[in-house]
């Protein structure tokens, strides 16, 4: 039986990123990453790569054969959509975002609105280590709509609905 999963900003072959994360190398980054993807994904589970596979470049994406499973991309900020086509070469899909079992999968976390009206949750990464924080009677408080799956919040490992907490 096959497992989805959800991981987004990989930024593969990006040394700066690799550095803010704690690597010495940007080879030590991509390799951490590939090792913990392919210990929690099997060649039939599926995952969801919400953005920012790299940095603004096609050169790391052969990386991507490297990791167990289907991926699904939905494109980040520093996904050059002229790069798609070769993109395509590694992945099964490529797209904006994607509604998966009432859930809306972006990479930018997507306007409380949708959340309200349309929408139970929003699975996405881009803010790293931030959190979307909602105002409740005055107070600041954790909006648990929100689900960022960025390489450092999940411990570089794809994460299922349920190990998300999300129950279906």
């Amino acid at each position: 039986m096959s497992i989805v999963r959800f991981i987004a900003d990989l930024h593969l072959g990006h040394e700066n990123m690799a550095l803010h994360r704690g690597f010495s190398t940007v080879e030590e980054h991509d390799e951490h990453i590939i090792e913990q993807w392919n210990s929690v994904v099997s060649k039939r589970d599926v995952t969801y790569i919400l953005g920012d596979v790299t940095m603004e470049k096609k050169s790391p994406y052969p990386l991507l054969d490297r990791l167990n499973g289907v991926k699904h991309v939905v494109l980040g900020n520093h996904d050059r959509r002229q790069d798609v086509p070769h993109l395509l070469q590694y992945v099964e899909s490529v797209a904006g975002m994607i509604q998966y079992k009432g859930i809306m999968l972006t990479h930018c976390p997507i306007h409380p609105m949708e959340l309200d009206y349309r929408f139970n949750k929003n699975i996405h990464g881009h803010i790293h280590e931030k959190i979307v924080m909602k105002m409740l009677d005055g107070w600041e408080e954790i909006d648990e709509r929100y689900i960022c799956v960025s390489c450092e919040r999940v411990d570089y490992k794809p994460k299922s609905l349920e190990e998300l907490g999300i129950k279906r």
